[in-house]
């Protein structure tokens, strides 16, 4: 929200305003009246204050939109209303010997009131929008306070109640009116805060200035004590003058919350509840007005709503805070915390129950083929499908990452079948993937079993049956493809077997976490699958192939990714194996990838079945000496290979004994072969 460029009409009535009201004070403090302008002009500076801060306002509410102009049309009716009253009484009251009461003048005063708190509540809702209830009660706290202390010091004074109906709800409406404005005022202030911005200090400086004024003026003038063209006079003028300058300050959005924090906004409500409280306990000893007492009773009523509003709030953030503490944020189920909880609980109360822990098989797989956004998705939807498999039997949870529990009563239910019922919700199969799960579980039978030492027991046995039972869909493709290989070539599973196992030991010195040496093994082991589906009198030619024969040599890594993909829960393996005998320079294939942008397992088996080729005789050739496949990696690190692996699989070489020396001492005649040869 931003208030428009000030135009140049409204300059010229700011100050047209502002030079009114310096003569008004001029001649009401200074008693000097420049003979520039005639003496008459002089006497009226208020009165012209008043008609260019109207002004200022109808500009003000002519160049504003939306919610912002009807609150600006309000305070020019008001202001307007005030001025006519004041043209009124110059024009055609001020010099009756006895001016009658009321009279229309005294109409355009009160005016003022009913138009101020509509354009105060109108821009206060144009700035805040929806504001909370206990910003609300602060506010009528404050104003109910204010009020009750203004009744106890004027009221009974300014207020009469003789004479005519129209008399006396005149006398009633000018201090009523102007307690009100003030306690509304105070009550704006408290609800905006420190924060409101000088359009909002300059309304309440504005309509404070006002209604004390205006109440000063009504109490000296009960008591015969008013003095005309005093400085009391320059009240009403320099009301007009803020609020004019209001109009036309920046537009601020008042933020709600912002106000809600810290502890400034209990000073106004706070110190306002005291003074309704100090001011019933001066009436127990020095009788006041009933207004003034049923104003701070009232404040003091709306104090305990607010106490209790409060009160609910805590307590509403309290509960949210302990749900929050005990509940997964991603699933909605409990977390381990709250399953500590309950394990308390279950064993103090000698209830026996049966404790199950669940970790997925298959799922890191699923997250590194499909990313980790589907697989929080993944953990949600199994954590709902567990909730409901187990509802009326027990309660689930999810204790971090793809672990899962349930505890769930012993009862007419045999509590295996309830497990096994979880264990099949945290299953979930698709075309290209496979996620089920391994558990264990303990019977809790009364206090007979520690808590802390029934989830380390069922955490055992989870581990125990992830390892010695069945194998995982991914282990069982893998042993399957190996066999595969075997059957098609034994020396080449023996060859499969060295390069796994040296592209394991080089994965786990450059950092890589178990999740991701595992799939290096598998691409390591299976990066020539793909050979099953090459003629033997090619893999296998005792010379030299023809280009023909390479061209066609070299789509094994495309055939074996394609079977290996076939396995959703091995597409990790299968991006290996694909870009297994790219090069470093980009010169590889099958996709002439370069540097970083080939898979750093890729990178890893390219080096290991590289040195495993070179130290192995092959049916074109003999084997290389161990020392010289070394020097050769070396002078293809850089173009062929990746530095950094080369040198980490020298360290890995100079550490592991069991490598065997080639048979042979010196390095074939001819173009050297890398394992684009292999």
């Amino acid at each position: 929200m931003s208030t428009p460029a000030v135009p140049r009409l409204a300059k010229v009535l700011l100050a047209a305003t502002v030079v009114s009201f310096v003569a008004a004070i001029l001649r009401d403090v200074l008693g000097y009246a420049p003979p520039v302008l005639p003496h008459s002009w002089w006497n009226k500076g208020y009165n012209a204050t008043e008609l260019f801060a109207t002004a200022a306002c109808a500009v003000r509410a002519a160049r504003a939109t939306g919610p912002e102009r009807a609150a600006w049309i309000a305070f020019t009716v008001g202001l307007g209303a005030f001025f006519a009253g004041d043209v009124y009484w110059t024009a055609v009251l001020e010099n009756v010997d006895s001016p009658p009461f009321p009279s229309p003048a005294d109409a355009g005063y009160l005016g003022i009131y009913p138009a101020s708190y509509v354009g105060l509540v109108l821009l206060l809702r144009a700035r805040a929008g929806r504001m909370s209830p206990a910003l609300w009660l602060d506010g009528l706290i404050t104003a109910l306070a204010v009020a009750a202390v203004g009744a106890a010091l004027v009221f009974g004074v300014v207020a009469s109640t003789e004479g005519s109906l129209a008399t006396v709800a005149t006398n009633l409406a000018y201090p009523l009116g102007d307690l009100a404005l003030l306690a509304f005022v105070f009550a704006v202030i408290t609800v905006t805060g420190l924060r409101a911005g000088r359009t909002w200090l300059l309304i309440a400086a504005g309509f404070a200035v006002f209604a004390v004024a205006d109440t000063i003026y009504l109490y000296q003038a009960a008591l015969g004590t008013y003095d005309e063209f005093g400085i009391l006079d320059l009240g009403w003028p320099g009301a007009y003058v803020l609020v004019a300058l209001a109009a036309w300050q920046p537009a601020t959005h008042i933020d709600a919350r912002a106000v809600l924090r810290g502890w400034a906004m209990l000073l106004l409500p706070a110190g306002a509840t005291l003074a309704a409280l100090g001011l019933l306990l001066v009436d127990h000893y020095t009788r006041t007005n009933q207004l003034a007492v049923w104003l701070a009773s009232a404040a003091l009523l709306v104090g305990v709503g607010r106490f209790m509003l409060t009160f609910r709030a805590n307590l509403r953030m309290l509960r949210r805070s302990e749900r929050e503490a005990t509940t997964d944020a991603l699933t909605g189920l409990g977390n381990r915390r709250a399953l500590t909880l309950d394990l308390e609980h279950a064993a103090a109360g000698g209830v026996a129950q049966v404790l199950a822990l669940y970790d997925l098989d298959g799922f890191k797989s699923y997250n590194d083929a499909f990313g980790h956004v589907a697989g929080d998705v993944l953990l949600e939807r199994l954590g709902s499908n567990l909730a409901m498999a187990i509802a009326g039997h027990g309660t689930a949870y999810r204790m971090g990452g793809d672990e899962f529990c349930v505890l769930a009563r012993v009862g007419e239910t045999n509590p295996s079948e309830v497990v096994a019922r979880a264990a099949a919700a945290l299953g979930e199969h698709g075309g290209r993937f496979r996620v089920g799960c391994s558990y264990g579980m303990v019977l809790l039978d009364g206090d007979r079993i520690d808590p802390s030492e029934a989830l380390r027991l069922a955490d055992q046995r989870m581990y125990a049956n992830k390892r010695g039972g069945r194998q995982t869909s991914e282990e069982t493709v893998h042993q399957v493809l190996l066999s595969v290989v075997g059957e098609h070539d034994g020396a080449l599973r023996d060859h499969v077997d060295d390069v796994a196992r040296l592209a394991e030991q080089v994965g786990r010195r450059l950092g890589l976490d178990d999740g991701d040496v595992a799939h290096l093994r598998r691409a390591a082991a299976l990066h020539d699958v793909g050979k099953i589906a090459i003629p033997d009198d090619i893999l296998h030619a005792p010379r030299a192939l023809s280009p023909e024969e390479w061209d066609y040599m070299r789509k094994h890594t495309v055939i074996g990714a394609r079977i290996i993909a076939a396995a959703p829960e091995l597409l990790p393996v299968a991006d290996i194996v694909r870009s297994s005998h790219e090069r470093w320079d980009g010169g590889g294939y099958p996709d002439r990838l370069a540097g970083d942008a080939i898979p750093l397992g890729a990178r890893i088996v390219a080096v290991c079945d590289s040195f495993d080729a070179m130290t192995t005789d092959r049916a074109y050739r003999g084997a290389m000496a161990v020392e010289n496949a070394i020097a050769e990696l070396e002078r293809c690190a850089g173009s062929q290979f990746d530095p950094r692996v080369v040198t980490v699989f020298r360290a890995v070489l100079a550490a592991d004994s069991s490598v065997p020396a080639g048979d042979g001492d010196q390095p074939r005649t001819g173009p050297r072969v890398s394992p684009t040869a292999a």
